[in-house]
């Protein structure tokens, strides 16, 4: 049964756009392929994945108006130098204010990236009209997502989401960041596969940051970590299965 508790709270409708600002990157080439962004982090978030390094972004609140105006603000700056605005988190889908803000920003003339867990597939299959480009995080086959995301029933509305994009003529990757206690070098292989069959055309396997993570287990060294000459074989063997792949450190 997919879990139905972590649902927000329908809110009012609202006069301006509040969303809640945890922190905002000026200027960066990594987190929309091959375009100049920005990326816009929003507070909040339903998972508790235990390599998390962004721990302070989970707790959920209300923005204020003024946080949005500030970034509205910032990218009226950046018109002509940027060519789009990523909305990351946390977990972005989680406010309902979001596809405002999306629209505001396409219409000031930017691309709009996403980065989701793909908890609200429902809420991300309405985005997908303004959206660009989506970057998708799959964080296990099956019932590992839920154990290593830390709560049940995601990898049900993951896969939802995963079917949205395939439909929905998006841009999209799915990446997957691997961290050596919840996977062995043959389950990533695995799970990448798994990917390549459901019609998954581009992958990213980011390795884990093993400092500030939420629990503090994952912060010390794994014994049986693979090489990283293994990596790059191994994304070498998934090579023909995708039509872009990359290993991320």
């Amino acid at each position: 049964m997919i879990a139905t508790d972590l649902d927000p709270p329908a809110l009012a409708p609202l006069d301006g756009i509040r969303l809640p600002i945890a922190g905002l990157t000026q200027m960066t080439t990594l987190d929309y392929p091959d375009h100049l962004a920005c990326v816009v982090f929003l507070q909040g978030c339903p998972l508790r994945c235990g390599y998390c390094h962004n721990g302070h972004m989970m707790p959920p609140r209300r923005g204020d108006e003024s946080e949005w105006q500030a970034v509205r603000e910032f990218l009226e700056s950046r018109r002509g130098l940027l060519e789009a605005v990523v909305f990351s988190g946390g977990e972005p889908t989680l406010h309902n204010a979001l596809p405002a803000a999306v629209r505001e920003v396409k219409a000031m003339g930017f691309k709009v990236g996403l980065h989701t867990a793909g908890p609200y597939p429902a809420r991300l299959s309405r985005l997908l009209p303004w959206l660009d480009w989506v970057g998708l995080d799959v964080k296990g086959r099956g019932g590992d997502f839920d154990r290593i995301c830390g709560r049940p029933g995601i990898w049900q509305r993951n896969s939802q989401s995963l079917m949205a994009l395939l439909d929905g003529g998006v841009d999209f990757e799915c990446r997957t960041t691997v961290h050596w206690r919840d996977f062995s070098l043959a389950e990533v292989e695995r799970l990448a596969l798994t990917l390549a069959d459901c019609g998954v055309r581009r992958y990213a396997i980011q390795v884990a940051r093993t400092r500030q993570c939420l629990d503090p287990a994952y912060c010390q060294p794994v014994e049986n970590a693979p090489p990283r000459a293994m990596l790059a074989g191994l994304v070498r063997r998934l090579g023909p299965h995708f039509e872009r792949i990359e290993f991320r450190e």
